[in-house]
């Protein structure tokens, strides 16, 4: 299955949720200040159980402090 993350490509070889994908790339399953969005839809850190489809476009933004 083939998607986007972050305007890259990637693949998974079958359904993958939220959540997962989300400690794949933050190294922790419940970050702080951390949000997501597929398909341009914000994503509850509750609903991170959503699977990915073929084609979604996922954007993860993670909060940083400074000025």
């Amino acid at each position: 299955m083939e998607y986007t993350l972050n305007g890259e490509p990637r693949s998974s070889d079958g359904p993958i949720a939220v959540g997962a994908v989300v400690e794949a790339e933050t190294g922790n399953a419940s970050p702080k200040g951390v949000a997501v969005a597929v398909n341009g839809d914000v994503v509850p850190a509750s609903n991170w159980s959503y699977k990915v489809t073929e084609g979604d476009e996922l954007d993860i933004l993670v909060a940083v402090q400074g000025g």
